[in-house]
């Protein structure tokens, strides 16, 4: 009797989130990324072209984020105070 070929399990890429610094799937985080014109947004889908850092979907890591400067060290700029508050306020109405 043939023996049925299983398929590979396809690996589920993992990323850090800067604020807890705990590691979950790739597609459970919010990418923060800084496109090439210099522009700081959130990248709910990931596909976003520029330099880029994971947070979960909580304004306590956000804030932890904030407190120990990571967010300004993973795009290599600072972060003005407006986008702070614009991405507090986004992961706040969506929580």
């Amino acid at each position: 009797m043939p023996t049925k070929q299983t398929l590979p399990q396809k690996k589920i890429p993992e990323r850090r989130c800067i604020g807890c610094g705990e590691r979950f799937p790739k597609t459970e985080l919010i990418r923060i990324v800084r496109a090439p014109d210099g522009t700081i947004s959130l990248d709910r889908t990931g596909k976003k072209s520029g330099r880029g850092a994971y947070l979960c979907h909580s304004v306590e890591c956000l804030k932890r984020a904030r407190k120990a400067n990571r967010l300004s060290q993973n795009l290599d700029c600072e972060i003005p105070e407006e986008i702070y508050l614009k991405m507090e306020a986004e992961l706040a109405s969506n929580v």
